[in-house]
């Protein structure tokens, strides 16, 4: 049973069980607003192109502030890092649900609130995971890293299908509200988390020369950059979610106001990533990682080629669910190999980089989809 079951040895460590106890706090709340950005821009302007401009302003902040982030995460106490920026993410989804609940009806405002949003979201993340490998021995990091995607994917599939059942209910706003609450609560269970200074020395000020020593660093990793650059690949030609309020609403028939088929489309990639991270007690037995890391991408790519090509919605929602199944192996296996090949001195910066490869790539997704689909349509 134990080599099915998730390993749960690293809920031991007090430190790692409240981050990851702060995470699932958060898990529902965020995909909230994940849903509630790209419908509300579908339903100002009725285009996917500008679904697809979110990612673009999504993506900028990250390549920007993940980068420098990261080595901020190096030069200072990661906790005092992680209080202040989830402190500006709460405060940017409480402007997200204020600028909804007044109705200004401005997509700019809206891109605006969540370019800051993701700038804050792109210093948290790589210090995030910075903490983890500080905390978590060695050798149960990839259990470390499964628990921690499982409790994510847990709210990115139930976050996405309470969003397609609540908007016709409480409307639009409140499900930014909720994640305004939520972010709120996480607070303090980051406050409990020991102090975690550098341990290369004092805390200081980040600088460009601190970017400039990571990328340094990277690029004689070579295993460090391939695992970069096959996600890159599988995300930019295969993540499609910036097609589905067009798809949920004029391919699968949900009404106007948002339904479950919007919901179902935005939970099915977690869902499949939720499965393999609540049944990943056989990944502390494998060793070649980078084999992993590969079979699992070209799974993803012959799972999303086979939504491509369906008209059902069942069947879309079971390819989904494979594609989000293989992500997982794949997140599972290359952060295992980034939290292992890098020191504690360079793991921030490493950690931004990969922030920036992870959440990025999509994003870029979003923007090239979206414009594609506004041009050929969301079947092609």
């Amino acid at each position: 049973m134990d080599s099915v079951v998730a390993d749960r040895r690293p809920l031991r460590i007090p430190a790692f069980r409240r981050l990851w106890l702060s995470t699932l706090v958060t898990a529902v709340g965020s995909q909230l607003t994940a849903v509630a950005v790209p419908k509300q821009l579908y339903d100002l302007t009725g285009s996917s192109a500008y679904v697809g401009l979110a990612g673009l302003f999504g993506l900028v902040p990250l390549l920007v502030f993940g980068l420098w982030g990261g080595a901020v995460a190096d030069t200072v106490d990661r906790r005092t890092l992680l209080l202040v920026t989830n402190t500006g993410i709460a405060a940017t989804a409480c402007l997200l649900w204020a600028q909804a609940l007044l109705d200004v009806g401005s997509v700019w405002v809206v891109l605006g609130l969540l370019s800051v949003n993701q700038a804050f979201f792109a210093v948290n993340m790589p210090t995030r995971n910075a903490v983890v490998a500080r905390v978590v021995p060695e050798d149960l990091l990839p259990s470390a890293a499964a628990l921690t995607g499982t409790v994510t994917t847990f709210g990115a599939v139930f976050g996405p299908m309470a969003a397609g059942a609540l908007l016709p209910v409480v409307g639009l706003s409140s499900l930014y509200l909720v994640d305004t609450f939520a972010l709120a609560a996480v607070l303090w269970a980051v406050w409990r988390l020991p102090s975690l200074p550098p341990t290369s020395g004092p805390a200081r000020r980040a600088g460009l020369r601190d970017v400039v020593d990571g990328f340094r660093y990277m690029a004689a990793q070579k295993v460090l950059l391939a695992s970069f650059v096959v996600d890159i690949v599988a995300m930019v030609a295969g993540m499609p979610r910036a097609l589905f309020p067009e798809m949920a609403e004029r391919t699968f028939g949900d009404p106007p106001g948002g339904g479950l088929a919007l919901g179902w489309l935005f939970a099915a990639i977690p869902l499949g990533a939720m499965l393999i991270g609540g049944t990943s007690g056989w990944v502390r037995r494998v060793h070649r990682h980078g084999v992993a890391v590969v079979a699992a991408i070209a799974v993803w790519g012959l799972a999303v080629a086979g939504f491509g090509l369906t008209s059902s919605l069942w069947a879309a929602v079971l390819f989904l669910v494979l594609a989000g199944a293989a992500d997982m192996v794949s997140s599972i296996f290359r952060m295992a190999i980034l939290q292992t090949a890098a020191t504690d001195e360079m793991r921030g910066r490493t950690q931004g980089a990969f922030t920036v490869v992870v959440a990025g790539g999509p994003r870029l997704a979003d923007l090239v989809h979206g414009w594609a689909a506004a041009g050929v349509g969301t079947a092609a």
